[in-house]
């Protein structure tokens, strides 16, 4: 469960940086509720690297919703 939260922090991660891109903003809608299912899983397993990745995920991409006004 250790190496599944690490990938899929990592491809969160991934998927975050490519929603930078204008006009690819609504991409965070599936990032963060996929950053959210891979701190769980980090949670339940104890994997701190996948914890932190995921967090950060989550926390730039509400961030970043916010900024473009999906959020609210």
């Amino acid at each position: 469960m250790k190496t599944v939260s690490l990938i899929l922090g990592i491809v969160c991660l991934l998927a975050m940086l490519l929603a930078f891109i204008p006009l690819l903003g609504w991409l965070n809608w599936i990032v963060v509720p996929m950053a959210v299912v891979g701190l769980i899983i980090s949670s339940v397993s104890n994997a701190e690297s996948g914890k932190k990745i995921c967090a950060i995920v989550i926390i730039v991409g509400i961030i970043r919703l916010a900024m473009g006004g999906g959020l609210f």
